[in-house]
């Protein structure tokens, strides 16, 4: 099973039921970021961010975070919540996949 699989498997299902931030944390095994994530989905992220971006983000190391948003941007359009899920453009499994792939590939 490959990380985005891995993630895909977890995300709102049972017994997790995380959000797309926190399942973005759990695939990358980042456990101590999970629970403090429990509330950045939905658009509740900061500044609006997508849920898995911002997961990705905070599991990436510091000095790949540009090139993690501007890639994800590149791949999906946008950055903010509100922006993919308009007209239903992106789904979340779509933002979870692409924000879990981008941040593996940051600690590679």
């Amino acid at each position: 099973m490959n990380i985005e699989e891995k993630a895909l498997s977890m995300f709102r299902a049972e017994p997790y039921r995380y959000n797309c931030a926190q399942t973005v944390c759990a695939a990358l095994e980042r456990m101590d970021l999970v629970e403090s994530l429990s509330a950045c989905s939905g658009g509740r992220a900061p500044d609006g961010l997508c849920g898995a971006l911002y997961g990705a983000l905070q599991c990436s190391p510091e000095e790949c975070r540009v090139n993690i948003m501007a890639r994800f941007v590149d791949r999906l359009g946008y950055s903010r919540c509100r922006e993919l899920k308009k007209e239903g453009q992106v789904s979340c499994r779509e933002c979870v996949s692409t924000a879990v792939s981008l941040a593996a590939g940051a600690k590679a």
